[in-house]
């Protein structure tokens, strides 16, 4: 039996979905993807146009205001540059119960695969466009002092005024294992040692702690969704059946494209 016509946007649906849900820092916690409808195609670039400060000035009654300053802006250029594609095929001789369970596992492993190119992508993105550096070359992490960071961090965030709303920490499985010794880190979140969607293990130090290996060993990325840019569209699921075997098969496009727009909403440390 071959895929109908009408699957199409059924697996779109389906992995797109999977995509969200595997998401670090891809996801709407850490980035911020409010341009996403406003690409189509790969080589799409969007516009992001920023405004400088606003004058805030002394009023004296009974006295004319100064003339209307004139407003500086900027453009920054997010261009969907980053293209990715997958197609696989289960053979026919599978029997009929069995083929559509091996397609869809196969399409939730192509979600992930994807995921992970895109994470990566804006892991390394986002250190490099990081303003600042907290720390020295590995600060301890052990007996505390992983929680200690977090707070060093969001002080520097807090000097560079970034909201304290909706910060996030991204960090590595051996940094959430000191976390989850400290007992400040245990009473500070709801969730315990609970893992959450999206690799959210909990919120401490006035973070939400994703855990991504994207992130690399001994590095801590941290700052706010304002920072960074992405966006990102499965562009074709296309069902067919390989002409040279008796299969149905499913290839698809994914094309994505981040940047970072306020460096100085990004804090990043390295840890021993």
């Amino acid at each position: 039996m071959a895929i109908t016509k009408a699957i199409p946007e059924v697996w779109a649906a389906r992995i797109l979905q999977a995509l969200l849900d595997e998401h670090v820092f891809g996801g709407p916690q850490v980035v911020n993807r409010e341009y996403e409808g406003d690409i189509s195609e790969y080589g799409d670039t969007v516009h992001i146009i920023g405004v400088g400060n606003v004058a805030i000035k002394d009023y004296t009654r009974d006295t004319d205001i100064a003339a209307p300053d004139a407003l500086t802006d900027s453009e920054q250029l997010l261009v969907i540059d980053q293209a990715k594609y997958f197609n696989f095929a289960v053979d026919d001789i599978d029997q009929a119960q069995t083929r559509p369970k091996l397609m869809d596992e196969a399409a939730r492993t192509a979600a992930w695969g994807l995921r992970d190119k895109s994470d990566e992508y804006l892991a390394a993105m986002m250190w490099a466009d990081t303003t600042n550096v907290v720390g020295g070359a590995g600060v301890p992490a052990a007996n505390g002092g992983a929680y200690d960071l977090l707070v060093d961090i969001g002080v520097v965030l807090s000097t560079a005024n970034v909201p304290d709303t909706s910060r996030f920490a991204i960090v590595p499985p051996a940094f959430e294992g000191f976390l989850v010794k400290d007992d400040r880190f245990i009473h500070a979140t709801t969730s315990g040692d609970e893992v959450l969607r999206n690799g959210r293990i909990g919120r401490a130090a006035g973070f939400d702690i994703f855990k991504s290996n994207n992130v690399g060993a001994g590095r801590v990325q941290a700052g706010h969704p304002m920072a960074t840019a992405f966006a990102e569209q499965l562009l074709e699921t296309v069902p067919y059946s390989p002409e040279r075997r008796f299969a149905d098969a499913l290839k698809g496009l994914y094309v994505y494209g981040g940047k970072v727009v306020r460096g100085s909403a990004l804090a990043h440390a390295t840890f021993t």
